[in-house]
């Protein structure tokens, strides 16, 4: 496997992607991993290793800056209320990421979709939204509200969510709006529920209660197994 860091920018800031892919003369499919509210941290690393394992190029962006981890709740909270704020300056900087992997000569550049975690669930959608070509996306314990600016762009992207039921920041009525735009939409969607699972259910370290953050292991197989699953198939209808 091989794997590199590659620096590129937005609105003054210096960004770093991760990059990781199986060696080989062939271009493959990209897949954008969009962090949770920390920053870029070795979570995600590892994710783009394992994307990297199925056969795709695994690029782990970074939103927040060279370097810029949170370390705490309310770091990561500070590090994360501008993007929640504004979501169109949001998605620019998505859009640079997302231009930034196709062009990478590992990639196959008309071959893409994102995943995200949690803040990066949403990161996922909100780049679908926005009419990104894009075969797919994967938000896993996102949060599903839309934005203002996406209300009349044509998505292009399937899309999967994989969500717990007891999630305490995406109650149930959340879902049903998110189930009632993506079908008014015309997209292709899918909502997998887990029961007796609360938010960030695939990050081992996750255990707040308070917070209702805690890692489910059952829930996390399932869902890799999923976004496996639909990885496969958006690449290889």
């Amino acid at each position: 496997m091989k794997t590199e860091v590659l620096e590129y920018k937005h609105a003054g800031s210096s960004l770093e992607a991760f990059i990781a892919w199986e060696k080989t003369h062939e271009k493959r499919p990209g897949v954008l991993i969009f962090h949770a509210w920390s920053g870029r941290d070795e979570f995600v690393l590892d994710k783009a290793k394992w994307l990297a394992q199925l056969g795709y190029v695994g690029i782990a962006v970074d939103l927040y800056g060279k370097g810029v981890l949170g370390r705490s709740v309310e770091e990561n909270s500070k590090l994360m209320e501008p993007f929640i704020k504004d979501r169109k300056y949001l998605l620019d900087r998505m859009q640079v990421a997302l231009k930034t992997a196709q062009n990478h000569a590992a990639v196959e550049g008309q071959k893409m979709a994102a995943i995200g975690f949690c803040f990066g669930g949403l990161c996922a959608l909100d780049l679908a939204r926005s009419g990104a070509l894009l075969k797919g996306v994967v938000s896993l314990h996102g949060r599903l509200t839309a934005p203002e600016h996406s209300k009349k762009e044509k998505v292009h992207a399937k899309v999967l969510v994989l969500h717990g039921h007891d999630d305490p920041m995406v109650p149930p009525e959340q879902v049903l709006a998110f189930e009632k735009e993506m079908t008014e939409k015309g997209i292709d969607w899918q909502v997998h529920v887990y029961g007796r699972t609360q938010h960030a259910f695939t990050n081992p370290e996750a255990n707040d209660p308070s917070m209702g953050t805690i890692y489910n292991p059952v829930a996390e197989k399932r869902a890799f197994q999923a976004t496996e699953n639909f990885l496969s198939e958006i690449f290889n209808p």
